[in-house]
């Protein structure tokens, strides 16, 4: 069902990947697309929205640090990447710590669908109207499967979109058909925009994959195959270690690794 054989076809293509991002972790999600082998491009500005969405083969907002400006910009990308019709990933950081950020995420929606929403527990349930558990952007409590499966499958319901709700098992859902995704390294949760870079992933490869749940799977099987590898290259050293192994190991996954090592179950 999945072709492990994208990662190819990204390392070949070199898709361009229009990243608005957050500014703590815009550096590391243009590193980690450079990486895995796309071209990522982190223009901010409104004024030129429409263009750059337009050249571009997926869009990943994130909605991390959020002003007006930055909604505008996300709001002009969802639009022009509808007419382009090219994937757009949206990561809603936090989107349950304010009810502004909850009202201007709610108004993105209303505008575009997109292909996938990248979320944790919190985030799921703050969307679809649930009571977010969120402590700042993180949702720290923990939760069944069972309750984190419930939750992606009624964001996914109501926003009709393939989600990807991450965490130690990631679950990615089209509302009906659902899938676990084990394993990764506990070490993850020490550096700072895992699950931001998770949904640059999710772009690049929504951008040689046109099936949503798909490209979700390969992204969280991929970033779980090389933070397996980064904590084994890191040995101990500290999060600093692990965070550059992380780089390592995504430039350096083969096709033939990644379908060997990835960890996918039907649910």
């Amino acid at each position: 069902m999945i072709d492990f054989n994208r990662l190819d076809e990204v390392r070949q293509r070199r898709p361009l990947i229009h990243c608005v991002s957050n500014i703590v972790t815009a550096n590391d999600c243009a590193n980690l697309a450079l990486a895995v082998g796309a071209s990522p491009m982190m223009a901010q500005a409104p004024q030129e929205m429409g263009d750059i969405t337009a050249a571009s083969d997926a869009t990943v907002l994130n909605t991390g640090t959020p002003d007006e400006i930055k909604f505008e910009v996300c709001a002009q990308c969802g639009k022009a990447a509808t007419a382009a019709q090219t994937p757009v990933v949206l990561d809603p950081v936090g989107v349950g710590a304010s009810p502004w950020r909850l009202r201007r995420v709610q108004e993105l929606l209303h505008l575009f669908t997109p292909a996938i929403l990248r979320v944790n527990l919190g985030e799921a349930l703050a969307l679809s109207a649930a009571g977010g558990r969120e402590q700042g952007v993180d949702s720290p409590a923990p939760a069944s499967r069972a309750e984190r499966l419930s939750a992606a499958r009624a964001l996914a319901l109501h926003r009709r979109t393939a989600v990807l709700l991450s965490g130690p098992e990631d679950i990615v859902t089209d509302g009906q058909a659902a899938w676990c995704l084990p394993g990764g390294s506990d070490l993850m949760s020490s550096v700072t925009g895992t699950g931001c870079m998770l949904s640059v992933l999710c772009g690049v490869f929504a951008a040689v994959e046109p099936e949503p749940v798909k490209a979700a799977m390969l992204a969280s099987a991929f970033w779980k195959t090389c933070s397996r590898r980064a904590e084994e290259a890191a040995a101990g050293k500290g999060p600093g270690t692990f965070r550059t192994a992380l780089m390592d190991a995504a430039a350096n996954l083969t096709a033939g690794d990644f379908a060997a090592l990835a960890q996918i179950q039907r649910l």
